[in-house]
């Protein structure tokens, strides 16, 4: 509980340090509200700028709905041999001749040397550093 006796002595300090201030300083002098002597000047503002008229909706009238339009059967007669005109293109397309994969350069292959580890520490002689101090070894 260090942090918290710290901040108490320090609040408390501040707190006297301020009481001390206050009956020392200087007050500053109180204003009344009701002095009639000092004549205030009147600020008027008015703007050239003119807002745009007001919008009136109307909710009175019902809402017009479209009628429903009916449906083109000369387009959907158009669209049909425009597919069948595509599907004949794609039929009258001739194969490419498909690509022989290029051969991959045989690497030649590397056998492993043996390595040897470096010697290992001890868990007994590892260093301690405070909390991470692990004793169940």
């Amino acid at each position: 509980m260090p942090l918290a006796r710290y901040f108490l002595y320090v609040g408390g300090v501040l707190l006297a340090l301020l009481f001390i201030v206050d009956a020392y300083a200087p007050s500053p002098p109180f204003v009344s509200s009701a002095d009639t002597n000092i004549e205030k000047p009147i600020i008027r503002i008015r703007s050239d700028r003119k807002w745009p008229e007001r919008v009136v909706f109307d909710t009175n009238m019902p809402t017009i709905v479209p009628p429903i339009a009916p449906v083109l059967v000369a387009r959907a007669e158009a669209a049909v041999p425009a597919q069948a005109r595509g599907l004949q293109a794609f039929a009258q397309l001739k194969p490419s001749e498909p690509r022989k994969p290029e051969p991959k350069p045989q690497h030649k292959r590397k056998i492993a040397k043996t390595r040897f580890a470096p010697p290992m520490v001890v868990v007994a002689q590892q260093p301690r550093f405070g909390f991470f101090a692990n004793d169940t070894w």
